[in-house]
């Protein structure tokens, strides 16, 4: 979940990685004439969360490991996976000791990784029953939020938001970074908004309307793409390779540039919120 600084954003946005073919006239060549930038040859070398749903999960179900497929597929190579927890450690222990080639969703600008261009751009988004009185907000400055609970991800931009509107009593925290093999707050989250516990839940866009979209679908879900003041709602998510690999890079963005389409169309299926440069909703 991206949070305030670049440094924060990695939280729950890692998975992924490669080997790929270098691109001679807009086409991918045979594996033979792979570039040495590279660590493997042979297969699309994917370095991943075990726990991460919606993004990956060992089952390969979620968003990224479907796209990593579409990268083998381009590539024509398999693609293997390398499982580690996303916590501390993630990058120095995958893709920096060179057990992986490529993290496939990783924050626009963050330090730890070389970035390719951005696949797509999300957002966070606000979520409730429909008919509990919430239906018309559409940001946190609204005053049917002043005695409302609202669930929140300590430490995002939301949460910096609710502070700067002096609602961070009305808070109801939940962890940023955990261990997902162990706990599901996200799921936990919207378990409560679904029931009715909690009015509201804030989260990063792609964990949520996912989550939502295969556990309480009847929730009202919106962009938070009306705020006017503090750290912005959305952020644009790249893929992270290690620095000096340039021939890398640009087979990476060579992928992206051409098949942009369908890995909208994986992040729309899957219920991922993208957006424009204006903040505007993409739609299938």
């Amino acid at each position: 979940m991206p949070a305030t600084k670049p440094s924060d954003l990695f939280g729950s946005l890692a998975a992924a990685a490669s080997a790929g073919l270098v691109v001679f006239a807009g086409f991918l060549t045979p594996v033979s004439a792979q570039t040495t930038d590279l660590v493997n040859k042979s297969s699309l070398r994917v370095c991943a969360d075990p726990a991460n749903s919606p993004m990956s999960n060992e089952k390969r179900q979620g968003f990224e490991n479907k796209i990593a497929d579409l990268i083998g597929k381009a590539f024509k190579i398999p693609v293997t996976y390398t499982w580690f927890p996303q916590a501390t450690g993630f990058v120095r222990q995958t893709l920096n000791v060179k057990r992986c080639d490529l993290i496939i969703g990783f924050a626009q600008g963050h330090e730890l990784v070389q970035n390719t261009n951005h696949y797509y751009r999300s957002i966070y988004v606000m979520f409730h029953k429909k008919g509990n009185g919430l239906d018309k907000v559409e940001s946190l400055d609204d005053p049917a939020l002043a005695n409302k609970s609202i669930a929140v991800v300590a430490g995002t931009p939301p949460a910096t938001i609710m502070a700067m509107n002096g609602m961070i009593g009305n808070a109801v925290p939940f962890p940023l970074t955990v261990d997902r093999r162990h706990e599901a707050p996200a799921e936990k989250m919207i378990s409560q908004v679904a029931s009715g516990e909690v009015p509201m839940g804030i989260l990063w866009g792609p964990i949520a309307g996912p989550l939502i979209k295969q556990m309480a679908p009847d929730l009202a879900v919106r962009p938070l793409n009306k705020e006017t003041k503090g750290p912005r709602m959305s952020y644009r998510i790249t893929m992270g390779l290690r620095p000096n690999e340039p021939e890398w890079k640009h087979q990476l963005n060579e992928f992206i540039k051409n098949h942009q389409a369908e890995i909208n169309k994986v992040l729309l299926d899957a219920g991922v919120p993208i957006v424009n440069e204006k903040d505007q909703l993409i739609k299938q």
